[in-house]
């Protein structure tokens, strides 16, 4: 969803392209508009750009339906498509095996080593691919279910709700957590957010990422992170690996929470490229070009 900053750096960036110097209603024509996107597109991805360009169409929608203009130009201003991305998980075969067994040692240099949790979050997006924004929201009353059967209530992307299967093995992992939790602080409540930092407080964004990136350096792995990528390299790796194992699309759409199946496609797509990759790398094909 984009927020009221987001929405109005994107008018006035727009605004800011036009060849006029005081700008109303009635000046927004489609060639004005069209001129000032070309501008626009010229120095920014087609990700910015199209960005840009929904948050014209949701201003002039609203200004349509309050009748305060009677049509929207934005039909007429082109909008481009991004490319689809490309899913970053880790590289290396055991490279998330590999990170889970480092953090999960001990590590008396830390300052206030707390494996269980750190555990955990790796975990829960190695293992249920969730997202940051969902890593926060949740609730220590988020997991349900009888044993071998236990699900999680995760608050997806954009109000999409959904509910994660959790294998026995990831539920003794966040058991190990709530409960070296309530040694630190108590017992917590059903309602009170599931991630805390080591003074007992919810984890914010930043804390959670630089828990994350603290934890490749320990396992020493930063260089099969991909760039950028960071917990949504956790979270790819899941996926990529459910894609190795058989899953298909619509069931990665529903685990992850993709709003569209093409989303979810991408990692069919790269898992048979990879396929292609090591097929091709054998060397009795080799043999067989030169009897051909």
């Amino acid at each position: 969803m984009h927020t009221l900053k987001a929405y109005e750096r994107d008018l006035t960036l727009v605004v800011g392209l036009m060849d006029k110097e005081a700008v109303t209603l009635g000046d927004l024509s489609p060639r004005l508009l069209r001129a000032a996107f070309a501008r626009f597109a010229s120095t920014r991805a087609p990700a910015s750009v199209a960005r840009a360009w929904t948050s014209w169409n949701a201003f002039f929608t609203f200004l349509v339906t309050e009748q305060v203009v009677p049509g929207n130009p934005m039909s007429a201003v082109d909008k481009p498509r991004p490319a689809p991305h490309s899913p970053k998980p880790l590289r290396g075969e055991d490279t998330p095996e590999q990170l889970l067994r480092a953090v999960s040692a001990r590590d008396d240099r830390q300052r206030d080593p707390w494996p269980e949790r750190d555990v955990a979050v790796l975990a829960l997006a190695l293992c249920a691919g969730l997202r940051l924004s969902e890593l926060l929201a949740l609730r220590v009353g988020s997991f349900h279910g009888r044993p071998g059967e236990r699900r999680v209530d995760v608050a997806g992307k954009g109000g999409r709700p959904r509910t994660v299967p959790v294998e026995p093995e990831l539920d003794a992992v966040v058991q190990r957590y709530v409960d070296s939790r309530r040694v630190r602080f108590g017992r917590a409540r059903a309602d009170e957010a599931l991630l805390v930092d080591r003074k007992g407080a919810p984890l914010q964004r930043g804390g959670l990422q630089y828990l994350v990136s603290s934890c490749f350096r320990r396992a020493g792995i930063n260089e099969r992170v991909p760039r950028g990528a960071q917990l949504h390299a956790l979270r790819h790796t899941f996926a990529t690996r459910l894609a190795e194992d058989g899953a298909n699309a619509s069931e990665i759409m529903r685990l992850l929470g993709h709003a569209s199946l093409a989303t979810s496609q991408n990692y069919i797509e790269v898992t048979a490229e990879q396929q292609r990759a090591a097929v091709r790398a054998n060397r009795t094909n080799r043999a067989l070009g030169e009897l051909v």
